[in-house]
Parts: structure tokens; C-alpha cells; sequence
């Protein structure tokens, strides 16, 4: 598990624009299962504890609606200079948290690369 998981920050890194910070959580316990950040002051797990919390009320939302055959796929929160990505994990375990630059970042290339991912974490977690 570790290798993925250092495949993945490594992947991120590298291949995605604008690259922050990212960590992957389980979403019942909050548990964090990796984080990455390439700004030394940005708490890639800080971050992703408070954005568990609107994982699980967005999933609330969905159920109290009584939305049938619908799950949170990915939430997109966009501040002035960042964009957060939150990913749900095929299962609906895990989320993968992903903060970018605003400026740098190419997000049809960002999400196909979480959407690779997403399917492994599921199954590699």
C-alpha cells in the first residue's frame, strides 16, 4: 500500500499544474492515509479534516432528499487563488483532498488523473 501511496503523491506532483498539496482520508473515521504538500506552511491533513466534515454533510444532504441511486462524486471548492478538489472514492470510503493554484492549474488534466486513482484507492486501501 505505502509504493501506491508514493506513486500517487509522486504522480500528482509531477503531472498536475499548479500542484499544492494532497491527502487521501477515510471519510467514516478521518483517518489520514497520506498527505503531501509542497508549501511548507499548508497542512494537507488539517485541511482534509475540516473538508471531511463537508464530505459528510453533502452525503447527509443527499440521503435526507432522498436523491436514490446518487452519490457524491467530487466536490470542487474554488477560493481566489487555489481550487480544492475534493474526490470521492469509488466505494465511498476514502476522499482524496487536492489543493492547486488557481493560475497554473489545468483541470481536465487534474481530474483524469484523480479519476485514475480513484478507481485504485478503492480496491489498494
Amino acid at each position: 500500500m505505502s509504493d501506491f501511496l508514493k506513486q500517487f503523491g509522486e504522480d500528482l506532483e509531477k503531472n498536475v499544474p499548479g500542484f499544492i498539496a494532497v491527502s487521501i482520508a477515510e471519510i467514516q473515521s478521518g483517518m489520514s492515509y497520506f498527505s503531501l504538500s509542497v508549501v511548507p506552511d499548508f497542512d494537507p491533513e488539517l485541511a482534509s479534516a475540516f473538508n471531511l466534515e463537508v464530505v459528510k454533510a453533502k452525503m447527509n444532504a443527499v440521503s435526507a432528499l432522498g436523491l436514490k441511486n446518487q452519490v457524491v462524486s467530487d466536490i470542487m471548492i474554488t477560493l481566489t487563488s487555489q481550487i480544492h478538489i475534493i474526490d470521492i472514492s469509488d466505494n465511498n470510503l476514502y476522499m482524496i483532498y487536492l489543493a492547486v493554484d488557481s493560475t497554473k492549474a489545468n483541470l481536465g488534466m487534474t481530474k483524469a488523473i484523480l479519476n485514475k486513482y480513484k478507481k485504485e484507492i478503492a480496491s489498494k486501501l
